[in-house]
């Protein structure tokens, strides 16, 4: 198996720590590694570094070359300028293809968190044998709420089943819903969150997107061309004809709206394996022990915390400093050299409009 690991995205959400020179896959949210490199850790047993291909843009290409060291070069795939998953994902799929052009791919996002990670790797072996198949095949993540903020898949008919895992036609993918709606499906059972994982063969993908991205796909074809002449390296003259054609590129798409709503052979693998997006603080606060009144202390020890009469809180720290609470309930606290952030667990997503202020005061 190859892989596709897209590490591009802003985090904004977690802002001020992730910002966008130095967004949350290259922090450290869950451990002494950075989101990127659990998620390589992750599928360490399926590829080499010989077969994994991280797409991110330029200015991050030094990061992840920091953070993997064991990593070629030139399978840091820097795209120009991002115009949505379904060319990141087009653009890895059409290297792999020079190499090995019926090879299986497997593809992720560098800044989610995965608490069972054995879980997680016998279903993308699972996942593979149905991809030989024919399939393209998504990860679904069995919901355990009824969130709107993700999008969801309902299962169709069975296809196969190893132990307790099994694939599933899928009969329609379904954006972000309403909250009843969502309860409905929660309800229901056959559905799942879509968590943006797949596993394809490239020759298979590829024609899809010829079918229904016909711009993106001439792109990529002449990108292709290119690679094949150097064996599927990214050689300067690859990154020329790449740097030339990508500004052909006038639409952002994503896989999911550009492809998959609309391919044949779908197939879905509902999964229970601690999912989580990182998409928010108060998800990060998830992903860590808590005391008995609910409070996550990260980055500085129990005793540095002061607390009276606090509860449900996170206080995440990059700076060592004591932070002292009295009186305060589900609170966000993260201190960082460049700010500080307090907000309300329940109201963490306007993060990203504090981001956007602090955006455009710096260029103002």
């Amino acid at each position: 198996m190859y892989a596709s690991i897209l590490a591009g995205g802003s985090g904004t959400r977690l802002w001020p720590l992730s910002t966008q020179e130095t967004p949350k896959q290259f922090l450290r949210l869950m451990s002494d590694r950075t989101m990127l490199q659990e998620t390589v850790e992750r599928v360490a047993p399926f590829v080499t570094p010989d077969e994994l291909y991280v797409v991110t843009f330029a200015q991050y290409r030094q990061s992840v070359a920091e953070q993997l060291p064991a990593l070629p070069a030139d399978h840091i795939l820097a795209e120009p300028l991002g115009r949505g998953t379904a060319a990141s994902i087009g653009l890895a799929a059409t290297l792999i293809a020079a190499r090995e052009p019926t090879a299986i791919m497997g593809s992720f996002h560098a800044d989610a968190a995965i608490a069972d990670v054995e879980g997680f790797r016998r279903a993308l072996a699972f996942a593979e044998q149905v991809a030989r198949e024919g399939y393209l095949v998504t990860l679904g993540i069995t919901p355990t709420y009824a969130e709107t903020g993700y999008g969801y898949i309902q299962a169709g008919q069975p296809l196969m089943a190893s132990g307790d895992l099994a694939a599933y036609t899928v009969s329609r993918f379904v954006e972000k819903p309403k909250r009843e709606v969502a309860e409905e499906y929660l309800r229901a059972g056959h559905y799942s969150w879509n968590s943006g994982i797949f596993v394809w063969r490239v020759d298979r993908i590829l024609d899809e997107m010829r079918r229904h991205v016909p711009q993106i796909a001439d792109v990529l074809d002449e990108i292709g061309a290119a690679a094949r002449q150097t064996g599927g390296r990214m050689t300067a003259e690859v990154e020329r004809v790449m740097e030339l054609a990508w500004h052909r590129l006038t639409e952002n798409v994503t896989i999911d709206i550009g492809i998959m709503e609309r391919a044949d052979r779908i197939a879905v693998i509902p999964i229970s394996v601690g999912w989580n997006d990182v998409g928010s603080w108060a998800q990060v606060a998830t992903l860590h022990p808590c005391d008995d009144a609910g409070n996550t202390v990260v980055g500085i020890s129990v005793e540095q915390h002061l607390n009276v009469r606090t509860g449900d809180t996170l206080v995440f720290s990059t700076t060592g400093r004591r932070v002292a609470t009295a009186g305060v309930e589900g609170l966000v606290i993260v201190d960082t050299p460049d700010g500080v952030l307090v907000c309300s667990k329940e109201h963490a997503q306007l993060v990203k409009e504090l981001a956007e202020q602090a955006k455009q005061r710096q260029s103002g």
